[in-house]
């Protein structure tokens, strides 16, 4: 049992008074509070209070009764992983190309949740009220790269508030098609796009469900989720140049917001197929068979390269790398001749 008492000068809600007075080490989120008033958990001298937006008062004592985090239905699987870093609270995983993150319908197995139940076993001690990976943010299927992944509530809640504060360092390595220039007349025309010193193609807009494919993201200006992406030329393939390896950053993290972006400002993905990323190659401008292997290549060429952020429970920067996977090496040595 938690008791919890109200301080001084209390939100004007239940839910929210307990989500800022209750004890740090509890890690009890605003909306796993509101799910323990909701299931009657939560108690006022006795007297259960089922309304999150009940009134409170300064000096109130309610008593919340945690029960013990349950088991979840979702089957553990032996599938190997790639772990850059674990510890009590947290794990940090290179994602290979074709797994997914979370299960849904038609992937319920051979996901990185199904993996990390069997790879954890008993360390973790509970998200949400189950014993399960507390997933905080997410790469696509064929994207591969770093994910940082809580084992605990308190890690989940603190981790989850700073990608929502944008205080997460995330580098991608993408490869496009053709290269972001200041001078590119045709990007002085695209909506959204602007330069910012070193080179940085800057694109700022809306992000929200495409209007007649409910599985893509589009730009729009006028709904949606604010979102902001950062791109920079490492190296240029082709004279005239016909791709370029970016480097890019986020600000926000929307569902396929490099890819969305970088369609957006007309430099499309490698291999991106759902926006775009297929286009014909000058075979001439670059080295023998390069423009074939661009071709035949399977997938986004979009790789979550570093991560970055506070631990949760030391109060450390954290800082981690990926390398190149196999695939997106050997295009780009094909590229480079």
């Amino acid at each position: 049992m938690l008791r919890v008492v109200i301080g001084d000068n209390p939100p004007d809600r239940l839910d929210k008074a307990l989500a800022r007075d209750v004890p740090e080490e509890a890690a009890l989120s605003r909306s796993r509070l509101m799910r323990l008033i909701a299931e009657g958990a939560v108690t006022r001298a006795g007297s259960v209070i089922s309304d999150s937006r009940a009134k409170v008062s300064t000096g109130d004592v309610f008593d919340i009764a945690v029960a013990p985090a349950v088991e979840v239905e979702t089957r553990a699987e032996a599938i190997a992983l790639s772990v850059v870093h674990e510890d009590e609270a947290l794990i940090v995983i290179n994602k290979p190309v074709g797994m997914v993150v979370h299960p849904a319908p038609g992937t319920g197995s051979g996901t990185l949740v199904n993996a990390l139940l069997h790879h954890c076993g008993d360390s973790l001690s509970g998200v949400g009220g189950e014993r399960r990976p507390g997933i905080v943010h997410r790469i696509d299927k064929d994207t591969s790269g770093l994910l940082v992944v809580a084992k605990s509530d308190r890690a989940h809640h603190l981790l989850a508030a700073q990608f929502e504060a944008h205080s997460v360092r995330r580098r991608y390595l993408a490869l496009a098609h053709g290269a972001p220039d200041a001078g590119d007349p045709r990007l002085r025309g695209v909506r959204g796009v602007s330069f910012e010193g070193g080179g940085v193609m800057k694109i700022t807009s809306r992000l929200d469900r495409h209007r007649h494919d409910r599985q893509r993201q589009a730009v729009f200006f006028d709904r949606g989720r604010h979102a902001v992406t950062r791109a920079r030329v490492d190296e240029v393939f082709g004279a005239p140049p016909q791709l370029a390896l970016l480097e890019c950053w986020l600000e926000t993290g929307r569902t396929h917001q490099i890819r969305v972006h970088l369609a957006h400002a007309g430099h499309g993905l490698v291999g991106d197929t759902v926006y775009g990323g297929r286009r014909k190659l000058s075979a001439a401008a670059l080295p023998d068979g390069a423009a074939e292997a661009v071709a035949a290549f399977p997938r986004q060429a979009l790789h979550a390269a570093s991560l970055g952020f506070i631990h949760p429970s030391t109060g450390a920067e954290m800082e981690f790398e990926a390398p190149l996977p196999r695939d997106m090496a050997d295009l780009l040595a094909h590229l480079r001749g």
